[in-house]
């Protein structure tokens, strides 16, 4: 079942994303008040806690400097209140998969999908997932292609809560979950990306790379190690193990049909280009 989540989660996380990387999205948070780019992102997805401070969301969000975040939190509350920035993504959310995925989202798998999605994410617990327990306070959205991106959301953020926990019991800083991350090479952004849009300098990620190689995680060269490769497998395991209460508790079959159902749709969004690493595929391809 551990596998079976890790599928669920891979075939699931494009449509969550495209609150992150689509313009409609970024369009509708900008009318709300916010500046682009990391306010937005910051605001964006730390509204449901409300109008909390950057140490929280550094807390919560765990691989971005604090220092990035408080340049942008909490004067994003006194630009857009908490409910007007989550109004805001769900209508961006809205038009964006509307684009993208055309007349398949308001076809029958989508609805199909939705159902299922909910029947896992409500079995989910919040203890330990902050980020999860706000997301899960919100109301569901009626409209089926919102209520599957609503749910995929809390399985995203039930996952990626447990996945910090295992960061931090095997002794991996924000920082240094980067670092490893991108030296696996399946990473969606390059060091050099992860860097900058983590706000990290250039001198703190030199100084915990060095840290890590003193640890025998990486080598002098910036390459995981053995070790360093079997602490990312762990890391993963970890998570997978604390991911899969909901898709046990809908049982194998089920969990099947929805990473079948949601598989096109997903293809759909990366096909469009719209996520970091992909590129729109030119038509008349797939």
């Amino acid at each position: 079942m551990t596998t079976l989540a890790a599928e669920c989660h891979r075939a699931l996380d494009p449509l969550h994303m495209t609150c992150y990387f689509t313009a409609e999205v970024e369009r509708r948070f900008t009318e709300a008040g916010l500046e682009p780019g990391s306010m937005a992102y910051f605001a964006g997805r730390a509204a449901p806690f409300g109008p909390v401070g950057p140490g929280v969301v550094a807390a919560a969000f765990y691989n971005f400097n604090p220092a990035l975040i408080a340049e942008h939190l909490p004067r994003a509350w006194e630009l857009a209140a908490p409910s007007d920035v989550l109004a805001a993504r769900l209508s961006g959310v809205d038009e964006a998969l509307r684009r993208l995925l055309g007349d398949q989202v308001l076809g029958p798998d989508v609805v199909e999908a939705a159902d299922l999605v909910r029947e896992a994410a409500e079995h989910c617990t919040p203890e330990g997932r902050p980020l999860f327990a706000a997301h899960a306070d919100l109301p569901w959205p009626e409209a089926p292609h919102l209520a599957l991106w609503h749910g995929i959301t809390l399985l995203r953020e039930h996952r990626g809560d447990g996945h910090l926990a295992a960061l931090l019991g095997h002794g991996l800083s924000g920082i240094g979950a980067l670092i490893t991350d991108t030296a696996t090479g399946g990473s969606l952004f390059s060091p050099e990306q992860a860097r900058a849009t983590r706000g990290w300098s250039e001198q703190q990620w030199d100084a915990e790379a060095a840290a890590l190689a003193e640890r025998g995680v990486l080598t002098a060269d910036g390459a995981l190690t053995t070790a360093g490769r079997r602490l990312r497998h762990r890391v993963e395991e970890a998570t997978d193990a604390a991911a899969a209460a909901p898709y046990r508790r809908i049982g194998t079959d089920r969990a099947t049909r929805l990473r079948e159902l949601v598989g096109p749709l997903s293809a759909a969004v990366v096909r469009a280009g719209v996520l970091p690493g992909t590129a729109p595929e030119p038509a008349g391809e797939h």
